[in-house]
Order: structure tokens, then C-alpha cells, then sequence
């Protein structure tokens, strides 16, 4: 009875809390959202966004304005409401193409990030991309890698027949 009794009292004094962050008069600052979710690597345009006021205290750093943003791509998806920071977006280039692969070595998976700059190398050590960016780490041993198009290529093609391997930059 007591424990369900501190609960209550908890969710209240949460509730309070909110509202009090929200009140009227309360200074916020606007921050850019994303206005539904977005895959990573599409330019951004006005329909993708949004602004939202919220508490400066609640602001991550990094918020980037709407003027900053547009015609820019996400490192990563994003899911609607997600604030977007500069360490979020990257430049879009129509000659760079991503892949996903499956790595030779499933433990780098662990030290890679959206954003890790690599070497792709294939078999015998020939290198397939060199300075290529990591767009996404998904479970298991594949990383979606983004390069240009001609190494795109090479490496699709490799990863048909072997797993390959990164080297980090």
C-alpha cells in the first residue's frame, strides 16, 4: 500500500514538473525536429522538418537552424520529433553511393559508428575504398558503408562472393 502510495506521489510530482516547464512565460528556444521519420542520406527538405519550442534546459547542443539543414542528410535515421544537431547531418552528394556489407570480422561491428571514416579491403588485401564514411551499424556482422559510385561498385561486388574487411581511419 505505502510503495503504491509513493507512486502516485512520484507520478504527480512529475506531472507538476512538466507542467511547470511548460507554463506560459517560461523562456523556451525553438529547436528543429524532425516532422516524420527520415532515412538517412536523403536531402531534407521543408516537409521534413519542424519547429518545436521547448525548455533551454531540454535543448541538445548542437541544434542546427532550418537554413542549415535543408538540402542536407541524416548520418543516421531518425525517427519524427527526434531533435536534429550538426553532428546528425552530413553533406549530400549525388556521386557517392552506400552498400551494405557483411564484414570478415564481426568484432569491429563493436568500434564502428554513423560516421567512422574506413578502408574498405577485399581479397588479398586489395582495398576497394579508401577513406569511405560508415552510415549505419545494423545487428549481427553488416555495416552500411558510403562511398563513390565506382567504389560502391567494387564493393557490392566483392561482398557477393567474400565478406570484407575495414580498416579505421
Amino acid at each position: 500500500m505505502l510503495l503504491h502510495l509513493r507512486r502516485i506521489l512520484a507520478g504527480l510530482l512529475a506531472l507538476v514538473a512538466v507542467g511547470l516547464a511548460l507554463l506560459p512565460g517560461s523562456p523556451t528556444v525553438d529547436v528543429l525536429v524532425a516532422a516524420h521519420d527520415l532515412a538517412p542520406g536523403v536531402p531534407l527538405g521543408a516537409d521534413d522538418v519542424r519547429l518545436v519550442a521547448m525548455p533551454p534546459s531540454l535543448s541538445p547542443a548542437g541544434t542546427v537552424s532550418e537554413t542549415d539543414a535543408l538540402g542536407r542528410g541524416l548520418v543516421g535515421a531518425a525517427r519524427a520529433g527526434e531533435p536534429l544537431t550538426d553532428a546528425r547531418l552530413t553533406a549530400v552528394d549525388p556521386e557517392m553511393s552506400s552498400v551494405a556489407v557483411r564484414l570478415a570480422d564481426a568484432w569491429v561491428i563493436g568500434m564502428l559508428r554513423p560516421g567512422s571514416r574506413v578502408d574498405v579491403v577485399g581479397a588479398e588485401s586489395h582495398v576497394l575504398a579508401a577513406d569511405a564514411s560508415v552510415v549505419a551499424v545494423r545487428e549481427g556482422e553488416v555495416v552500411v558503408i558510403s562511398a563513390n559510385r565506382e567504389a560502391a561498385h567494387r564493393i557490392a561486388a566483392e561482398s557477393l562472393a567474400n565478406p570484407v574487411a575495414v580498416t579505421l581511419r
